[in-house]
């Protein structure tokens, strides 16, 4: 057991499923604490039928905390995740900022868990997009070796934290009532409209999400040889990312055979019956924890190329499940030494 773990960016849209979810699978632990911006400080929290003061994320407030879950833009972690580290604290961290980092690992339990034994205080969670695609490209991976991938994401509005889920609820409204609407989120209106960009501008035309996937991706899977094509787009979707995915392996793999390995994998959930009408939607899949696969047809253009479709609820497995399975995993290791 934790003595006493700390929730970062307790009150943000992935920092409440964290506190419900903690809740939900009785995370054990003594003492429990939240922090968030100064701004935040102070304000109340209801955690296992218990009250509990929002404080003021600073140093001293990681003092005699043993486990840190946090889910912060990348400014606040690059700052605050030191200052954890320094006083003896894990910190299992959901920003983008330590991802990449070759001393950092980067962990999706139901993939990579071996990792962990290597952290150095620091255990980072993958992008949204990138959790739900590992998680499906790792049994094809180890029966068949990836070689390449085709990637498009449907991203719903929550992605973008709660400025794009007003975006998408108050444009809506106002787009159907005929007022404008400044958008807080979206460069551009996203009722009745996608967005074929999430992220700054990068090398050679792709932006900064698209490139989240490919080094994540590779990273995760340990294989630097993976080449990924990926393109990112935002949908007036409330919640639930979707993910057209075209995947070229060494040797072929059948649908027959995808669909055994995926029904074996931990995490992932097969609905594929096109003729009456059942594959994974963000309506069906919304509050869920597992990938959902289906659409799952051989590449009528490449003799090794498997087709499917992929939807995963982002703020839960893409996020705030993926995180506190994490930290069940530490606790596990904890109790087996």
């Amino acid at each position: 057991m934790f003595q006493s773990i700390a929730v970062v960016g307790a009150t943000g849209a992935v920092g409440t499923i964290i506190l419900r979810l903690l809740e939900q699978r009785n995370f054990p632990v003594q003492q429990i604490k939240f922090l968030a911006t100064p701004r935040s400080a102070g304000k109340p929290i209801m955690f296992a039928g218990q009250e509990y003061k929002v404080e003021a994320l600073e140093p001293d407030a990681f003092e005699g905390v043993d486990l840190a879950i946090c889910s912060t833009p990348d400014e606040a972690a690059a700052e605050f995740v030191p200052w954890a580290v320094e006083r003896g604290c894990t910190v299992v961290d959901e920003s983008g900022y330590w991802r990449m980092n070759p001393e950092v690992v980067l962990v999706v339990p139901e993939v990579n868990p071996e990792a962990l034994q290597r952290h150095n205080g620091i255990i980072a969670s993958p992008n949204c997009s990138t959790t739900q695609l590992v998680v499906a490209l790792k049994p094809l991976h180890e029966a068949a070796r990836v070689r390449r991938v085709v990637v498009s994401t449907y991203q719903a509005t929550s992605g973008a934290g709660l400025p794009g889920c007003r975006d998408l609820e108050h444009g809506t409204r106002a787009h159907l009532e005929g007022k404008p609407y400044k958008y807080e989120a979206f460069k551009h209106a996203i009722a009745f409209n996608v967005i074929p960009q999430i992220g700054s501008e990068k090398q050679q035309g792709y932006t900064s999400e698209e490139m989240k996937m490919v080094y994540e991706t590779r990273k995760i899977l340990g294989d630097e040889t993976i080449q990924i094509c990926p393109t990112c787009v935002r949908v007036p979707v409330s919640n639930c990312h979707s993910e057209s995915i075209l995947v070229e392996t060494e040797r072929k793999i059948s649908v027959a055979e995808a669909k055994r390995l995926w029904d074996a994998q931990p995490g992932v959930t097969v609905v594929d019956n096109l003729g009456a009408g059942e594959y994974p939607m963000p309506s069906n899949c919304d509050e869920k924890d597992d990938v959902f696969i289906g659409r799952i047809r051989e590449d009528l253009s490449s003799p090794n190329g498997l087709a499917f479709w992929c939807v995963s609820d982002n703020l839960r497995k893409g996020a705030a499940t993926n995180a506190v399975q994490i930290a069940e995993l530490l606790l596990a290791s904890r109790a087996e030494v």
